[in-house]
């Protein structure tokens, strides 16, 4: 494999990355109506699932010290196989299967050069603008209620 070849992989590796982690974090309503615009009828077969089970979620203090299990989330996950042979995976937080199904279907969908394009602009980029904002709100009322201890004067001469 050349150095190329090696980059366009990687490349695709981190597009479909960043693709599966906004579509776990789309909501069901906004996977269902693009599935119902980009490909209506199309044939899927289940590989695995979609079932639902539990994740071990692992943390560490200060970000450097050893890692120690927080605690476990519920998660579900599945895996389809559309007509033309091409495999998709989906996983999110929660018990939704059928949410899960949907990433798995998107994600076969989005390995089709012609559908790639048409799901990054009219489904993945606006769920990209609509988290972001999302962020940046959540951001503001956190700031909102900082406190700067090295302002507050201590009373003593």
């Amino acid at each position: 494999m050349t150095s190329a070849e090696a980059e366009k992989l990687n490349a695709g590796q981190k597009a479909r990355k960043k693709a599966a982690g906004l579509l776990a974090r789309a909501s069901a309503e906004e996977l269902g109506s693009a599935l119902n615009r980009l490909a209506p009828d199309e044939a899927v077969s289940p590989l695995r699932g979609p079932e639902t089970g539990l994740v071990m979620l692992r943390g560490r203090i200060g970000g450097g010290g050893a890692a120690f299990n927080l605690g476990e989330a519920t998660a579900s996950r599945a895996s389809v196989r559309l007509a033309d042979g091409r495999v998709g995976h989906g996983y999110c937080l929660g018990a939704d299967r059928r949410k899960a199904q949907m990433i798995a279907i998107i994600d076969a969908l989005m390995q089709r050069s012609e559908l790639a394009a048409l799901i990054d602009t009219t489904l993945l980029a606006p769920l990209d603008t609509r988290l972001a904002g999302e962020r940046s709100r959540q951001a503001e009322e956190t700031a909102a209620t900082r406190v700067d201890f090295f302002t507050m004067v201590r009373g003593e001469d």
